[in-house]
């Protein structure tokens, strides 16, 4: 192949990735020539297909191709044009286009706008500047000051990509429909919790007051009562716990093993009155271990893991609420926090959480360590997807809490469903440790933690 026919080949890549580009920005309903080609340029230049999935945010991208940062970062500033890469760029600046100006129409969740926020942040990074900045949310200076690659040249100056950004998300803000409702109590009493409505709800609260915070915080105390009640049946029916035979049975009649009674009296039988006389009662031994136990339960809040936030807030509270059992919860995303004072009322912890964000576990390790002070009556929950930034250093975190003699149960999510997408790197050594990652199935884990508890 001669140099021009290489160049030529390069630059026909090139447009196949824009022109998807202006297709779906015009047109959300997918081309299938453009995206097959699309999707052949992404495997050949080594890159996640997630980059065409405009559903995906750049986050979830980083934080699973962490390597792509480096080049997100300047990627359209006039520093980072390098020639020779300009497939590579083109198909990182589509998938940054499209996620900051391919909204679409039609209602918007609380999580669409905090998806949307934070690529526009990454669009803002790529352009050189810091997050935020042409917004008016970075430093000091607002949005108008000279951005790297957007004063000359490229037909837009910095105050015109801010007032554009701030035009997009004013008008995600506006399709929010949901703060209307709210807003009149007489609709919000019609709204059935759910857990994507509260996903919403937690999202959005800080940006509610007056009336509309209050009808939030009454449905979220409603979804939560009402999840409650099933996890209190769930736990209550689950059968676990061994008999210990250390134990004297108590004497009662309800103990009573008449089968045994019978069995071991039977050479009392008296043929002549047919009558057994029994001078010894035998009965079940029915007391199990009841040894104070520690139950920590480590919750990723990153975005991925709503329906796990949730679900294990409730299912801590239930458990505290049994006898000899010390529980504390530790919910992280890059910053972690002991929710443990208000484990008891998970209304208030979900209040205090912050959904979203990236996943750094080294941070809930250094609030774990510290509550294991006896190994062996302790057991770690972590849950979480395990898509980490520093995957190494975490899992060799929570391999020193098994060797510790700890009982440490990797789960996926927690959800009535089930589902879980686990990163495979953990699940792998997760597995090979011996604690494979648990089924995200409520019943499942409730059963493991009675197993070990005991009671």
């Amino acid at each position: 192949m001669t140099g021009n026919e290489g160049n030529t080949a390069e630059e026909n890549r090139r447009q196949v990735l824009y022109w998807r580009l202006l297709s779906r920005l015009f047109d959300p309903e997918e081309q299938a020539a453009l995206e097959s080609a699309s999707v052949a340029v992404v495997g050949d230049l080594g890159l996640p297909v997630a980059l065409l999935d405009p559903k995906v945010s750049i986050d979830t991208v980083v934080q699973r191709h962490p390597q792509l940062e480096a080049e997100f970062d300047g990627l359209m500033s006039p520093d980072g044009d390098d020639r020779e890469g300009e497939v590579r760029r083109a198909a990182l600046a589509s998938k940054l286009l499209l996620n900051v100006f391919g909204t679409g129409s039609g209602n918007v969740s609380a999580e669409q706008l905090a998806r949307w926020q934070a690529d526009a942040g990454w669009f803002e990074r790529a352009l050189g500047c810091e997050a935020g900045r042409l917004r008016g949310r970075a430093g000091s200076g607002g949005g108008g000051g000279t951005v790297a690659g957007t004063g000359t040249g490229d037909g837009f100056s910095a105050p015109e990509l801010g007032r554009a950004l701030a035009g997009i998300e004013a008008d995600l803000v506006k399709r929010m429909q949901l703060r209307e409702v709210l807003a009149d109590p007489r609709l919000a009493k019609q709204l059935t919790p759910s857990m994507s409505l509260i996903e919403q709800l937690l999202r959005d609260k800080d940006n509610l007051d007056g009336v509309a915070l209050a009808n939030a915080k009454s449905l979220i105390k409603r979804f939560v009562d009402e999840v409650a009640e099933v996890l209190r049946t769930q736990v209550a029916q689950a059968s676990a716990g061994t008999i210990d035979r250390s134990i004297p049975p108590k004497r009662v009649y309800r103990n009573l093993d008449l089968d045994r009674t019978i069995w071991k009296n039977l050479p009392n039988w008296s043929p002549e009155d047919e009558r057994l006389y029994v001078d010894r009662l035998f009965y079940k031994q029915t007391a199990k271990r009841v040894t104070p136990a520690k139950l920590i339960v480590v919750v990723d809040q990153s975005g991925s893991m709503v329906d796990a936030m949730v679900n294990c807030t409730i299912l801590a509270s239930i458990f505290t609420g049994l006898p000899k059992v010390d529980v504390h919860l530790i919910a992280y995303d890059t910053r972690a926090l002991d929710l443990t004072p208000w484990v008891h009322d998970p209304f208030e912890v979900l209040l205090r959480t912050k959904l979203g964000g990236g996943t750094d576990g080294t941070v809930a390790l250094e609030l774990t360590r510290p509550k294991i002070t006896d190994p062996r009556n302790t057991v770690v929950v972590w849950i979480s997807d395990f898509y980490e930034w520093q995957q190494e250093a975490v899992f060799t975190g929570m391999a020193a809490i098994h060797r510790s003699g700890a009982r440490f149960i990797p789960v996926g999510s927690v959800s009535s469903g089930g589902h879980q997408s686990v990163n495979p790197w953990f699940r792998q050594r997760f597995k090979d440790q011996g604690t494979p990652v648990l089924s995200g199935r409520v019943k499942k884990l409730v059963v493991e933690l009675k197993n070990f508890l005991a009671f």
